[in-house]
């Protein structure tokens, strides 16, 4: 084989690699997109788990939304707790940061900032960097305010809620 022909060769072979692996990555990329959260608005909630789904690409907490007296949950019309979801990082990293099924058992109380859904959608992306407070067992915190100023309280991940007034 010629030298001409061994370039053209290896142009097409690295051309057609190059294609092939951003055809690859496509759904990776689309995967990881935020298109679906309104990134221009945060919300902060103080809430408390319901259970914790530890799916591998993605955990999420779903939690019931407490009173602005934080003496109990929010509920719809016919009675029953509002639903809302906050969706993390994977599952090994979450756990790596200490957020597992283990350390958020029904019943705990915490506060988290999230991007919320652009479809209405009661659920949204954490915040980040945005730290999750933990209340202690049994201490929610006063009314209008979140669990990082209850004393006591466990702060998990980096950053820290907003300075706006609470939201929920």
């Amino acid at each position: 084989m010629d030298t001409q022909v061994q370039r053209k060769s290896i142009k097409t072979t690295l051309a057609t690699l190059v294609v092939a692996g951003s055809a690859a990555t496509a759904p990776a990329l689309a995967h990881h997109s935020f298109a679906l959260y309104n990134m221009e608005q945060t919300l902060t909630f103080t809430g408390v788990v319901t259970r914790v789904n530890p799916d591998a690409n993605h955990l999420q907490i779903f939690f019931a939304p407490m009173n602005d007296e934080r003496r109990n949950v929010e509920r719809d019309g016919d009675g029953k707790p509002v639903i809302w979801a906050v969706e993390m990082t994977g599952s090994a990293q979450a756990a790596a940061d200490g957020i597992s099924v283990g350390t958020f058992p029904p019943g705990t109380v915490f506060s988290v900032s999230m991007h919320p859904l652009r479809s209405g959608e009661k659920a949204g992306a954490r915040a980040n960097p945005g730290a999750i407070y933990k209340c202690p067992d049994k201490k929610p915190p006063a009314a209008g305010k979140h669990c990082d100023s209850v004393d006591g309280h466990v702060t998990i991940g980096g950053g820290q809620l907003p300075l706006a007034p609470p939201s929920k």
